[in-house]
């Protein structure tokens, strides 16, 4: 059971458990209207402000009710507003969270009004106290968050509590303004309105009988192998749909087919596990038959590398594909230099495809790379170009494809990466550039191949999951959503963790590989278009080098490099080709299991919640 299904089935106990809490009351028709009123009130204070990020007296209105009425119709307004708020703002997933958020500042309201036996509390406490709620419920909803970050560990965490930060804080301060306004007038109102109403809470068992639901639904849920929908889920159902008939992908879902985004489509859905034989929209033509439609107008050197690095996950090899022996022409662009029509780019996408094929890289074209690296130890995509996430990053994977992951080049570019990652914990192309998606999923793959990952790596990959739109595409940034297919391919091969090159993927069934074969050799189909050149999403992609001949020297038009998990060992220059696919997958791309320990303790924490508010609480509200 991964984190994200585990937390939404506790909370949705939780959320369970409070109403019948609620309804074990049996509260009458005039404190009925009270909670609808104050949740309507809160839900107009949320809407009225909607456009001040974080500036609503939503929080504080949820704990007066709190106060003046104690926990169960405290809960009950707070969970009320974030379901019926929602309506105007949106529903997700995270509407749980906030019902549950809320619901608990609700509760919280009540246990401020035991601790002061029912006093009216001054003005200043009373804000301190709301600005102390917003805090609280900020870090709340950044667990939310937490559980679509690549790993679910304390690093993380403060991760994404730094980024979230600056909103938590307008929350406070808006509270304790709100507050300092209307907090002991607001209060003393409803005051009068509990004492004309008699409103009186008993002590009921319904508590103890939640915990015992808790406890069965937690026995029966934690050895269950069901899976959630991580990040990179998400992203992979985003790119099976847009697959079109033809078997190829375009820009965007609908869109005419291209090889380029076909191409890191296939590669992408390869590092998912998916073979690129098999992968095709019921009745339609697969990702390999699309490509060997259009293998015969292969002509820009990237386009034949990107395809050779296909091929290999498809299982198929590159020196017969469609009639053509890619492998020769790569090595017919290789000049005396060692370079590979010259780029930066091409010659290492050009190394990695020779070696994924088990062909050796050739030592000066490895010499040539390594010379070609800049005096602050990035990589440019030519000589004469400055450094770029986008570069170094391919350069790395290079790199450690011909067994030089712990030299001093890689260390020197590694260390060029982290210095430039930028505080929202992505990349941008250049030096001093806002985050994208692409820079930082290229950033990210070269560091795993070479094994520098750790906090650098965890950040980049909360970055990514933080652009990732409900439809499961992930955006280009947080103001652009442009060629949404080619970003999420890449995206999901820095959170699937694999390096390239891939090895081979297995297929499907012996009765699903003869359905593939029949519709990989038949024809028909809208031409393939486009492609050539990087363009797309990735501005600017090939700055810095002159363009070659059919397409511009840029990263984007060489195509499919995925994100690494760190292989164990890398094979050496000459040898067969890698076995990157026997390297773990890691982070969010892992449908990780919530351990044994911490679902007991999340169930003793709900038991001690259930058994304090019973305890406690109840009897004197």
């Amino acid at each position: 059971m991964s984190w994200q299904l585990a937390s939404l089935a506790l909370l949705g106990l939780a959320l369970a458990a409070g109403f019948a809490w609620y309804e074990r009351e049996k509260p009458p028709a005039r404190v009925l209207a009270v909670v609808a009123s104050l949740a309507a009130l809160a839900v107009v204070g949320r809407l009225a402000f909607a456009a001040i990020p974080n500036v609503k007296p939503t929080t504080d209105i949820v704990l007066f009710a709190g106060y003046a009425l104690g926990a169960v119709p405290g809960f009950a307004v707070g969970a009320v507003t974030a379901i019926v708020s929602n309506i105007f703002l949106s529903q997700g997933p995270w509407t749980v969270w906030q019902m549950a958020g809320w619901g608990a500042v609700g509760v919280g309201g009540a246990l401020l009004a035991r601790v002061l036996h029912g006093r009216e509390p001054n003005r200043l406490l009373l804000a301190a106290v709301c600005g102390v709620a917003g805090l609280l419920f900020g870090a709340w909803m950044d667990v939310y968050q937490w559980t679509f970050a690549a790993r679910q560990d304390l690093d993380s965490y403060i991760a994404v509590a730094g980024t979230s930060l600056p909103y938590n804080v307008a929350h406070a301060v808006g509270n304790v303004v709100f507050c300092l306004l209307i907090g002991p007038a607001f209060l003393r109102a409803l005051a009068r309105y509990r004492r004309r109403l008699e409103v009186r809470w008993e002590r009921s068992p319904a508590p103890i009988v939640a915990g015992v639901m808790v406890l069965v639904a937690v026995a029966l849920a934690v050895p269950a192998a069901a899976s959630a929908a991580t990040a990179a889920d998400r992203a992979e159902s985003y790119l099976l749909d847009a697959q079109n008939q033809d078997g190829g992908f375009g820009t965007a879902p609908r869109v005419s087919s291209s090889p380029l985004y076909t191409g890191w489509a296939g590669l992408a859905l390869g590092s998912a596990g998916r073979n690129p034989r098999d992968v095709k929209r019921s009745g339609g033509r697969s990702v390999v038959a699309y490509v060997l439609r259009g293998s015969g107008s292969l002509g820009n050197i990237g386009e034949i590398e990107r395809t050779v690095l296909l091929a290999r996950v498809a299982g198929m090899d590159p020196r017969r594909f469609g009639g053509r022996n890619l492998l020769a022409e790569i090595e017919r662009r290789r000049r005396a230099n060692g370079s590979i029509s010259g780029y930066v780019s091409y010659t290492a996408f050009g190394v990695m495809a020779l070696r994924a094929s088990g062909a050796s890289a050739g030592s000066a074209t490895v010499q040539w790379l390594v010379s070609s690296q800049t005096a602050d130890g990035g990589f440019g995509v030519a000589r004469s170009s400055a450094s770029d996430s986008d570069m170094t990053g391919a350069a790395l994977q290079a790199l450690a494809t011909v067994g030089r992951g712990g030299g001093r080049a890689a260390q020197r570019a590694a260390d060029w990466l982290r210095r430039n990652q930028n505080d929202d914990g992505g990349f941008g192309q250049v030096k001093g550039r806002d985050s994208n998606a692409q820079s930082t999923s290229y950033a990210v793959q070269g560091l795993l191949a070479v094994g520098a990952g750790g906090d650098a790596v965890s950040r980049a990959r909360a970055y990514l999951v933080r652009l990732q739109r409900r439809d499961g595409s992930v955006a280009y940034s947080s103001t652009s959503s442009q060629t949404p297919v080619w970003v999420t391919a890449q995206a999901l091969m820095a959170l699937e963790g694999k390096p390239l090159p891939l090895g081979a993927v297995p297929r499907k069934t012996r009765r699903a590989r003869a359905s593939a074969a029949a519709s990989d050799g038949g024809g028909g189909g809208a031409s393939p278009s486009g492609g050539g050149k990087a363009g797309g999403s990735k501005q600017g992609a090939g700055a810095g080098g002159a363009a070659a001949a059919g397409g511009g020297a840029g990263t984007g038009a060489v195509g499919g490099v995925t994100a690494g998990a760190e292989p164990s060992a890398t094979a050496p220059e000459g040898g067969s080709a890698l076995g990157v696919d026997s390297a773990p997958k890691s982070g969010a791309a892992e449908v990780k299991p919530v351990p044994v320990w911490a679902a007991l303790l999340a169930l003793a924490a709900v038991l001690g919640l259930l058994w304090g508010l019973h305890r406690y609480v109840l009897p004197g509200r």
